[in-house]
């Protein structure tokens, strides 16, 4: 079976902590306090909603895989994680994932191998810049 592949466009924001350590996550929202500090991007052209219907089939696969690429100019980070046929993905406007096996509307993936906190400095350093163009490719296989 061919992998599925989601490409997330989004952006990084001044106020990013990145220093949650048990989930990461995306958003649409443009704005952002310092009590989000899970968050690694805003402004996110897609959320879980907009997922492909193809790609969350894959995820919901058993043994499915999910490696997700972080990219901010030049710096790039990956994660794996499981996907779970206990998967909703259906949240309008964000995308999470955990280290634990915790699934609500906003989970994209459980039992990740890295969470915000887990990120490195020089990624953090780039995702703090409210300019900084973020890409996301989610790949899944199973």
């Amino acid at each position: 079976m061919p992998e599925e592949t989601e490409i997330i466009t989004a952006y990084g924001h001044e106020n990013i902590q990145a220093t949650h350590k048990t989930t990461l996550e995306i958003t649409k929202d443009k704005h952002l306090t310092k009590n989000g500090d899970c968050i690694i991007a805003v402004a996110a052209n897609k959320s879980l909603a907009d997922l492909s219907p193809k790609f969350k089939e894959k995820l919901r696969r058993k043994n499915a895989i999910l490696t997700i690429r972080i990219e901010a100019e030049g710096v790039v980070e990956e994660i794996k994680a499981s996907g779970s046929s206990h998967l909703i993905l259906t949240h309008p406007t964000e995308i999470v994932v955990r280290k634990s096996d915790y699934i609500s509307n906003r989970t994209l993936a459980i039992r990740a191998d890295k969470t915000s906190y887990d990120l490195s400095k020089r990624l953090v350093d780039k995702l703090k810049n409210p300019n900084q163009k973020v890409k996301i490719t989610l790949t899944a296989k199973s």
